[in-house]
């Protein structure tokens, strides 16, 4: 064990016990802070601005997660059936999940350039639209195109998880249930996602905070633009502490996300026990 706590010591307990510090300290870069308590807390309580990417971080987060699970779970039926060429489009599914986020970032970012956007060429041609869209210089446009990159990414994670957890279920409960004349949504809903429950509640924890913690997608393409409209808690931490200089400030926002992600892998914990305790009652 010693092995594994030094490993966890050195690169998780202590810069997290040390971006804690920092934000009670005004500490900037070159420059040894000193400790000033909740003030850059206080600071921002009223920054507009954090508030926006705490809205952002929130919308963000929620959202393409509700996605990528209904569209992981679809995918992931889809190939648990007995289609041809199966282990194909599974290898294939997995891409935009094997894919350095960097490039994929700069993908998206010419598939929603003003300029050069393919999206907007095809609308034109069809006639939908009469002049490019503004993908990334509009905010709630920026908002949902940021969206659909992430979403494009996390759908491979969620559907090979619960494709793994669904073989894992006996078809003899399917055929139990059909026998009995239950339709397939039934057996969907009363066989397939009650045995599902615990690879869904780690699945999703695992989903909402890469989602929540998302930076590379977010910086590559708008940098937090346009006027802060796609700012996540952790790229405004980046922006206060590193190019700003505000360490303490950077650290007490990085610090602000520790409740949420918290609340995440509580839910998975919940999730996990409310089957334990269904399978003590079977």
């Amino acid at each position: 064990m010693l092995p594994t706590a030094v490993f966890l010591l050195c690169f998780l307990t202590y810069p997290l016990g040390l971006g804690v510090w920092l934000g009670f300290t005004d500490t900037k870069i070159g420059r040894p802070g000193v400790f000033i308590g909740l003030e850059n807390y206080e600071w921002l309580w009223h920054d507009s601005v954090f508030w926006l990417a705490v809205f952002n971080t929130l919308f963000y987060t929620i959202i393409a997660s509700i996605l990528k699970f209904g569209l992981g779970l679809w995918l992931a039926l889809l190939l648990n059936r007995n289609l041809p060429f199966k282990n194909f489009f599974r290898a294939v599914i997995l891409l935009p999940w094997v894919v350095p986020t960097v490039l994929s970032a700069m993908a998206f970012w010419w598939i929603f350039d003003l300029q050069f956007s393919i999206i907007s060429w095809v609308l034109q041609k069809w006639g939908v639209i009469s002049q490019p869209i503004n993908f990334l210089g509009d905010p709630w446009n920026a908002r949902l195109s940021v969206m659909a990159a992430n979403v494009w990414r996390g759908i491979p994670f969620v559907a090979i998880s619960l494709l793994a957890g669904l073989q894992t279920i006996p078809q003899s409960l399917n055929e139990a249930a059909a026998i009995d004349g239950a339709t397939r949504w039934q057996m969907f809903t009363k066989v397939t996602l009650p045995l599902l429950t615990p690879i869904i509640a780690v699945v999703m924890t695992f989903s909402v905070l890469f989602t929540f913690t998302d930076f590379q997608l977010i910086y590559v393409l708008t940098r937090g633009g346009p006027v802060n409209a796609t700012h996540l808690m952790a790229t405004l931490s980046f922006q206060r502490a590193i190019p700003g200089g505000q360490l303490g400030e950077g650290a007490a926002i990085a610090v602000a996300m520790i409740p949420f992600l918290l609340a995440a892998i509580l839910f998975s914990f919940f999730g996990l026990q409310r089957r334990k305790w269904q399978q003590q009652n079977d």
